[in-house]
């Protein structure tokens, strides 16, 4: 990202980011670079993006905000200690980024003026034990990350924030997990680690968009069944909970047996074969076999019922079986083009974290 510097004020075609980052400015400073802007060819309205993180900003400087045009501010790691309503100011905002400074729910305004354009919001590593009430009126707000804020617990009317893609509230002191969650049709990724969860509402399975679920270091001794249900459900971050513990130390990994292995090798290739040519405890074994519940597959399943899906850590150590609805990994790949046509189970979890 390019710095914006006063002799590179001076070109209509300069450019528009200005970018202070890591200079550890004081406010006073701050003001003093910026007025290099505020010239008679009004070239503050060319900028769009004020990055200022890792700079001494324990308020902004009110001359920020006369670079109305701004669409991307970032005062992360500043120290700021209260926050003025900066969305006035900023009628095309899209994107705020104040992580990891002193805000608490009281230096907040107490309402925000109503902005249409913000998309991503970002205030982790903050102050704020309670939920913000004041962010739930960012109605098309698509990333929103309030991690690392030691929150007792999530309001119950963040089914208002129907555009959320991207919710993170990892790090906090969450116990449970409102209902109304399950309302954001749209979510694709959710974050709810490092809390203290022992449960989660089964209406998770609701959010049929939902493509990341990151669990890990919670309180969790079960999942509601129906989380099997998110077809598009391909990571699923479950390690430093009791249910991963305690299911690691009871399970027992056996491999499939010879018999199985050869009884599915016959029926996969389908080997044409009489009853006296193999021993009758593998002709009658072949007789048990049951096919696999997508109806796009060709696959059989016998004692095992299905190939194993893998828990699997982050260093590749070790896998584990964790559900077992499919009779291979291939089953993913084999249902029908035809967008009409819906296999019944045709879906898997791509990878399930340990940690």
């Amino acid at each position: 990202m390019e710095n914006y510097t006063s002799d590179s004020s001076d070109s209509e075609n300069s450019t528009k980011v200005i970018d202070y980052a890591y200079l550890l400015l004081d406010p006073e400073a701050i003001s003093q670079k910026l007025e290099e802007y505020l010239d008679e060819k009004k070239s503050f309205l060319l900028i769009e993006k004020q990055i200022l993180h890792h700079n001494h900003l324990p308020s902004l400087p009110d001359i920020l905000f006369k670079f109305s045009n701004t669409r991307v501010l970032d005062i992360s790691n500043t120290g700021i200690e209260e926050l003025p309503d900066v969305f006035q100011f900023f009628p095309n905002i899209t994107s705020f980024i104040a992580k990891n400074n002193f805000l608490t729910c009281k230096s907040l305004p107490s309402s925000f003026s109503k902005s249409t354009t913000l998309k991503e919001l970002n205030l982790s590593g903050n102050r704020l034990v309670n939920f913000p009430e004041q962010i739930l009126e960012f109605t098309n707000l698509k990333f929103l990350y309030l991690g690392g804020n030691g929150m007792l617990e999530i309001s119950k009317n963040i089914w208002r924030l129907q555009h959320l893609q991207m919710l993170s509230f990892g790090g906090n002191k969450l116990t449970e997990v409102p209902s109304t969650l399950g309302l954001l049709e749209h979510l694709q990724a959710l974050v709810l680690c490092d809390n203290e969860l022992e449960n989660l509402p089964a209406n998770i399975a609701n959010l049929h968009k939902l493509k990341s679920l990151f669990l890990h270091k919670n309180k969790l001794r079960t999942l509601p069944p129906e989380i099997v249900a998110l077809k598009n459900l391909s990571e699923l971050s479950l390690r430093d909970n009791p249910l991963v513990v305690r299911f690691v130390s009871e399970m027992s990994y056996n491999p499939a047996s010879l018999l199985e292995l050869t009884a599915r090798t016959m029926k996969l290739y389908n080997i044409h074969h009489e009853k006296g040519d193999l021993p009758n405890t593998l002709h009658n074994y072949l007789d048990t076999a049951h096919h696999c519940v997508n109806p796009h597959c060709k696959g059989v399943y016998f004692d095992n019922r299905v190939e194993h899906i893998k828990f699997v850590d982050f260093c590749g150590k070790y896998r584990i079986p964790l559900l077992q609805y499919l009779c291979s990994s291939k089953c993913a790949n084999t249902a029908s083009t035809n967008i009409n046509e819906k296999p019944s189970r045709s879906y898997m979890m791509k990878k399930v974290l340990l940690g």
